[in-house]
């Protein structure tokens, strides 16, 4: 297929085109993306980032916040003068309060097993207990799992549904004692 006339060309440059002044206008546009909503709520586009976050009592650069002192590099433990650097003021002390009690909530499970993986384990507990060389004999182990991948399917279906698992045995036992 042929190519469109013209697009072999060699672009002109244009000489007098101000790229400085198009740069800066493009990047005063352009606000910066922010993930957390409490910092989004708390910036103010009139100053710049660095600003914005030393207000909020955030690091911009991580390596200034915390410094690696120089003797420790080094391998030599001195005893420093006890001097500590200037701390900024923190006009907005709220965000990282927020942001760590966010942080220090415990994490939701969302994780969910397939209804397959766990009819497969309740099946294979259900008809030979414990005994994982017969289950990887059995004819509904489809996907030839051997006798430890069993196990461990086993074992990620007791850690995500505990008492479903413990109220699981303890209908399996509560059979066998009616069989007997």
């Amino acid at each position: 297929m042929p190519k469109a006339k013209g697009k072999n060309r060699r672009q002109k440059y244009s000489y007098n085109l101000n790229r400085k002044r198009l740069y800066r206008s493009a990047r005063r546009r352009a606000a910066p993306r922010i993930a957390c909503s409490h910092i989004r709520h708390a910036w103010d586009p009139t100053k710049s980032v660095a600003q914005n976050l030393a207000e909020m009592g955030l690091a911009e650069d991580p390596n200034k916040a915390v410094p690696i002192p120089k003797n420790k590099l080094l391998g030599m433990e001195v005893e420093s003068n006890g001097r500590e650097q200037g701390k900024k003021i923190v006009r907005k002390p709220y965000v990282v309060n927020e942001m760590e009690y966010e942080a220090s909530l415990p994490e939701k499970k969302d994780h969910t097993l397939s209804r397959d993986l766990i009819d497969y384990v309740r099946y294979m507990i259900q008809n030979h207990g414990e005994n994982y060389k017969e289950m990887a004999r059995d004819e509904k182990n489809y996907y030839q799992d051997t006798p430890k991948q069993i196990k461990r399917k086993i074992n990620v279906y007791k850690n995500f549904y505990p008492e479903e698992y413990k109220d699981f045995i303890a209908s399996l036992k509560q059979e066998k004692m009616d069989v007997q």
